[in-house]
Order: structure tokens, then C-alpha cells, then sequence
């Protein structure tokens, strides 16, 4: 029988290794020679926390699931119902299809059908490549509806620097401005990135707790890195292009303890919460019109 998470596909370069479950094109495991990148979970079972899985047509929240687009008033599905917002978009639990293999890279495609709240269709492509400088992953959306669409994207891994947890670890994070949210998360006001909350050079985690999306990244030749290091120096980094102008950190502070501090998640964002509602860096897609982000995770 298929795994829960789907059709798997193993990946293998060199020292490094990564499994992609085709439900939400998710990036499953990560290893170099014995070391986790990232935290995983087994194939046969719900994937938690949308660990690994590609986040489309839009990253993070829609506040209260509602937003007005093209002059027409829209409502999507909560899926936060303890907050009461459209969480993380409608890929995640698509089921993709391999469009494209090889040993050392997957291409996984699916359809964002045109539905209640998001009346766009939106065809997704997900392309995995393995080598020596690590996992790179390219994602693709093409807008094949008749009218304009809004879109953001955005992945979802949660980093691991080795054993521990996140008090154990050492960040690196270059941004200089925090977007400010209330009780439900939902987005107030963009500030400097207060002192406690300052990773810019790397310190370490210890008992700080994150759940911010940042911006005011800190560029070096067009590209930006977030490193994830333990005692012994080694760790994890995660790049990006500037195709994606914000970055959410989050580190883990969840209530399930074979969860809770394991990872931090490092998500790369085209544009902040609630997009679809104030329209920052908000994509619009014409018909036909597409657009590809890329990122790389790297043993350090």
C-alpha cells in the first residue's frame, strides 16, 4: 500500500541522501553521511506540522480566511480554527505526480483546482536536484486559468544543526525588520528587529522563542543564508533568492515533546502574512503568466 505521505522517492548524491513524499511535494528526510538536516517524520504516517511541504497559493495566514481580490469579496477555508485563519494555502495536501526522475532528482506536478475562495487554477511544479552543494529545490506555479490570480509561495522545512534541540544550537540570521503580530498572529506593524530577537550575528538560541516573519534581508550577491550550527561547528544552512523577500522563523515550540525544540523551521516567503489582504509584495499571476523561486539546504 502506498505510505500515508504518499508515493516516496529517494533521493542520492555523494554523501548526501533525501526522501520526497508526493503529498504536498514534501521534502521528508535530509541526511549527510549520518546527520539529519532536518527533521523528518516516517512515510507511513500524517505528516506533522506541514514539515517539508510546499506552502502555495499562499504562505502563512489569510486573517479570518477572508480577503477581497479583483473587486470580489472571497472566504477560503479556516484551517486554524484555534486562531481562526486560512493557514499555509491549498497544496500542502495535494497528492503530486512524478513528471520527471533520475537518482539524484525528482519533478513532482499538481493542479491547485479553481475552488470556493480561490475561484484561479494554478498547475504546481516542484523539482528536487541532489549534488555536491546540497538539496536545491526549484518550485514553479503557472497560472492555466482565464483571469489574473494572487499568489505567494513558500517552503516549510524545519531545520535540524544535530542532536539537541534549539537551546542547544547557534543561529545566523541576516534581516533587519520584524513584522509585529498580535495574540492570533495576525500581522500589526513593521518594526527593527528588536535586540532579543537580533540574530544577525550568530549567537545562540538558548531559551528565546520565535515565531516572526522577517524582511530587510541582508543580501550578498543576490542571495541570503540562515545557518543552524551546534557546538562542534557543524549544523545546517538554508539559501535563498531574492525572489523571496521575507523569511518566517519558527522554533518549534510545539506541545508534542518528540517535536517540541527538535527543529527550526526556515521558511522563505514571496510575500508576509496576510498578502491577500494588504497586498505587500503580493504576486498576480496574468493568464499564463508563471513564476519559479528556488532555495538550497547545505550540510555546514
Amino acid at each position: 500500500m502506498t505510505p500515508l505521505s504518499g508515493t516516496q522517492f529517494s533521493l542520492a548524491s555523494g554523501d548526501y541522501r533525501a526522501d520526497i513524499a508526493s503529498v504536498g511535494a514534501t521534502l521528508r528526510t535530509l541526511r549527510h553521511g549520518e546527520r539529519d538536516l532536518v527533521l523528518s517524520f516516517p512515510a507511513d504516517s500524517l505528516r506533522p506540522r506541514f514539515l517539508g511541504a510546499t506552502l502555495a497559493p499562499w504562505p502563512n495566514r489569510i486573517v479570518n480566511g477572508r480577503y477581497r481580490f479583483a473587486d470580489t469579496d472571497q472566504q477560503v477555508a479556516i484551517t486554524e480554527p484555534d486562531r481562526g485563519h486560512a493557514l499555509h494555502g491549498l497544496a500542502s495536501w495535494l497528492d503530486f505526480q512524478a513528471t520527471e526522475q533520475a537518482e539524484d532528482s525528482v519533478t513532482l506536478e499538481a493542479t491547485v483546482p479553481a475552488q470556493q475562495g480561490y475561484p484561479h487554477r494554478i498547475a504546481l511544479s516542484v523539482a528536487y536536484r541532489l549534488g555536491a552543494d546540497g538539496l536545491l529545490c526549484e518550485t514553479t506555479a503557472v497560472n492555466t486559468g482565464p483571469s489574473a490570480a494572487p499568489y505567494g509561495t513558500a517552503p516549510h522545512p524545519y531545520l535540524s544543526a544535530g542532536p539537541g534541540t534549539a537551546d542547544d544550537w547557534t543561529l545566523q540570521l541576516p534581516v533587519s525588520r520584524l513584522l509585529q503580530v498580535d495574540e492570533r498572529l495576525s500581522p500589526l506593524d513593521e518594526v527593527d528587529v528588536p535586540g532579543e530577537l537580533d540574530f544577525r550575528s550568530p549567537r545562540a538560541i538558548g531559551s528565546t522563542q520565535l515565531d516572526n516573519a522577517f524582511t530587510g534581508i541582508e543580501w550578498a550577491d543576490g542571495s541570503a543564508e540562515v545557518r543552524l550550527t551546534a557546538a562542534d561547528g557543524r549544523g545546517t544552512a538554508l539559501r535563498w533568492g531574492q525572489e523571496y523577500p521575507w523569511v518566517q522563523v519558527f522554533t518549534g515550540d510545539v506541545p508534542e515533546p518528540e517535536l517540541k525544540r527538535r527543529g527550526v523551521a526556515v521558511e522563505p516567503m514571496t510575500c508576509p502574512p496576510d498578502a491577500f489582504n494588504s497586498g505587500r509584495d503580493l504576486l498576480v499571476l496574468e493568464p499564463g503568466e508563471s513564476f519559479t523561486a528556488s532555495w538550497r539546504i547545505t550540510a555546514i
